[in-house]
């Protein structure tokens, strides 16, 4: 048997068995073999990848059944193995496999574990789909099945009112982009006559500068095929405009948060932007949006960051800003680049979500920063792994010494790589990156600050005091109001230490490959050298841009929330309103909710009021049932009982029957 089919359907399986057998298999039962099943998976994705990594392998597609045969269209069910897949097979596998782990000690109280980790490794099957589709349809497949499971993972605790919301705002909000992801399909095969994406691929140059009609217009063939595709894209991938969905799918479990944001769903559209990267290459227009979008969603996310105190919710716009990241380096034709962040930003953002997540578990589950403070102390160890995800994504290396964390590899070659492209698009791309670097690093320290040093405010936190059990020794000591936190277990511990081996060395390790190695790619995106060279070649004050910046905001964060605190306050009365806009996120939930949200529900109501109940209803059962009651009375008050009554009716009737036949 192939080990792809091994790797992709052993989530499954596990997912079956868990999600069949739940309570009936029992907690320890279910957690063991979705557990085992994600560790199988990423235990045979990486001698895949580093096979591609040596050139020793090559791409090939593995059959698994015949799908569609119906006219013209026709595709299987197979699952193709290049570079690209073998990425992010390493991705998915690993970073699932260790928060399946991490669960064990998250969920460990939880009394729907079957449930959960069924939909965790459903999840991962459904990435898994995505990333090794051979042709659209079966992509679309894998595409819908991640949104699927994200809308039972963001509302696993459906009793929660807040989870329930999420979850269908996400799953809401990602209807909007799959209708484009959708017409981009239809469109792509109306325009090849087939699925097929290698085929596509091959014939799209043809495809160039050919114009189609699209809603009574002649526009650019490949341009609006791709900006279809890109709009299914910004919805998976919460890119500005569709991004709202994201930070309230931090009302999930945490594990499912780093999931999401690390390794499946969110990463989606950049991969399948990178898939298609030859198609995209004939649509310039397309490139340009690609290429705005992206910078644009990754300063205005970065802002937001900056000014917000749940911890899970900062590392979620994180989350958006770094996917800006990758969607310009697309748009201004580095693919790798583009992937390369992808890859580094998986460990990283998985380290910092789980992170978070070791210290709500160690507080309590309060996840409100302000109740934090001087947490290194006592949770030494988590504290050393979210600070070494804080030196990866805010880009710790000097360019001169070759060495740095992981998002110094990656981060800075995509500011190089938008500022070597040179077009206008490029540029602002480039401006744009360089200040949501340095906002990365404001909220990052920011983060860090709040929640490891200073004096310990839980004790100013009624949600932790009042919640809280306390043990006879804890209830004795008066120093930190009778709670201390703690380091969180074993299972949680153990892939915080992996994820921070990858935060620290991933970009290190693996730059030469993703970044100048053409023959690493091998076809699998559009790889443009000329670029890649323009890119080693640019100024040394733009290699020390992001190095710079992130020293500025380094700073900004000691200075503001270390050595003089009372800074953010007086800020915050000094700029009320940019600090109220930023805080309300850009007011574009207020925005969506003023023109699609209440129009919606106010057009329902009227279906409901005036043409349901007012006129469905009052001329149709409820009409009808009156009717039938008076008639029933009138035709109740006429039996009487007596001869003579009846006589007299039927001599009426008679009377006006004889009258009838006579006029």
């Amino acid at each position: 048997m192939h080990p792809i089919l091994i790797i992709v359907f052993a989530p499954l399986a596990a997912a079956l068995i868990a999600g069949l057998g739940n309570r009936m298999i029992g907690n320890v039962a279910a957690k063991s073999v979705t557990t085992a099943g994600l560790f199988l998976a990423a235990g045979l994705s990486w001698p895949i990848f580093l096979g591609f990594l040596s050139g020793t392998a090559a791409a090939e597609v593995v059959p698994v059944l015949k799908w569609v045969q119906s006219g013209t269209l026709t595709f299987d069910w197979a699952l193709r193995v290049d570079t690209m897949t073998a990425i992010m097979l390493v991705v998915i596998n690993s970073v699932s496999a260790l928060v399946h782990l991490y669960s064990w000690g998250y969920m460990e109280e939880d009394p729907d574990q079957p449930r959960f980790f069924a939909y965790l490794s459903l999840f991962t099957f459904a990435m898994l789909m995505l990333v090794t589709a051979d042709n659209l349809v079966q992509m679309f497949f894998g595409w819908e099945g991640v949104g699927l499971a994200s809308y039972l993972l963001i509302g696993f605790w459906f009793k929660k009112p807040s989870a329930g919301a999420a979850a269908i705002k996400a799953f809401v909000v990602n209807r909007v982009g799959d209708l484009g992801f959708m017409l981009g399909i239809f469109g792509t095969y109306l325009v090849f006559q087939t699925t097929s994406i290698p085929a596509i691929l091959e014939a799209a140059p043809a495809m160039s500068g050919s114009t189609i009609t699209f809603v009574g217009m002649r526009v650019y063939t490949m341009d609006i095929l791709c900006i279809l595709l890109f709009i299914g894209a910004m919805g998976k991938s919460a890119q500005l405009g569709l991004h709202t969905w994201l930070p309230d799918a931090m009302e999930g479990p945490t594990p499912v948060s780093a999931l999401i944001h690390a390794a499946t769903m969110v990463t989606a559209g950049v991969f399948m932007v990178c898939r298609l990267s030859p198609m995209f290459e004939t649509a310039p227009t397309a490139l340009t949006i690609v290429t705005i979008v992206g910078a644009a969603t990754c300063f205005f996310a970065a802002t937001i960051g900056t000014t917000q105190w749940d911890i899970k919710r900062v590392i979620a716009y994180s989350t958006c800003s770094q996917l800006g990241y990758m969607f310009f380096a697309a748009g201004v034709g580095a693919y790798g680049a583009a992937m390369f962040h992808l890859f580094t930003h998986a460990f990283f953002k998985a380290l910092l979500f789980l992170g978070a997540g070791s210290v709500i578990h160690a507080m309590h589950h309060e996840q409100d920063m302000r109740y934090y403070g001087g947490l290194r102390k006592h949770i030494p160890l988590t504290f050393y792994a979210m600070l070494a995800g804080t030196l990866a994504i805010t880009g710790l290396g000097v360019y001169h010494l070759g060495a740095g964390f992981a998002g110094f590899w990656s981060k800075d070659a995509i500011l190089e790589v938008a500022f070597a492209r040179g077009n206008g698009a490029g540029q602002f791309a480039f401006w744009a990156g360089a200040g949501a670097a340095l906002l990365t690093s404001f909220y990052s320290w920011r983060l860090m600050f709040l929640t490891f040093w200073g004096k310990p405010r839980w004790i100013e936190s009624e949600h932790i005091q009042h919640s809280v059990h306390k043990t006879p020794e804890q209830a004795g000591e008066d120093t930190t109001g009778g709670y201390h936190p703690h380091e969180s277990p074993v299972p949680m511990l153990i892939p915080l230490g992996v994820l921070t081996i990858g935060a620290v060395a991933a970009g290190q390790v693996f730059a030469p490959a993703f970044l100048d190695n053409a023959e690493f790619w091998n076809g699998s995106i559009f790889y443009n050298e000329a670029l890649i060279h323009a890119m080693h070649a640019v100024p040394y004050w733009v290699k020390y841009t992001a190095f710079v910046v992130m020293i500025l905001g380094f700073a900004g964060a000691y200075l503001a929330y270390i050595a003089k605190p009372d800074i953010p306050a007086k800020f915050v009365s000094t700029f009320s309103g940019l600090h109220n806009f930023v805080f309300r996120k850009w007011y574009f939930d207020e925005l969506y909710d003023a023109i699609f949200v209440k129009p919606a529900f106010a057009l329902g109501r009227a279906f409901w009021k005036l043409g349901d109940v007012g006129t469905i209803d009052r001329f149709g059962p409820n009409g009808i049932a009156w009717v039938v009651e008076r008639s029933a009375v009138a035709a109740k008050s006429i039996q009487s009982g007596y001869v003579y009554t009846y006589a007299l009716i039927m001599l009426l009737g008679l009377v006006a029957a004889v009258t009838y036949v006579l006029l």
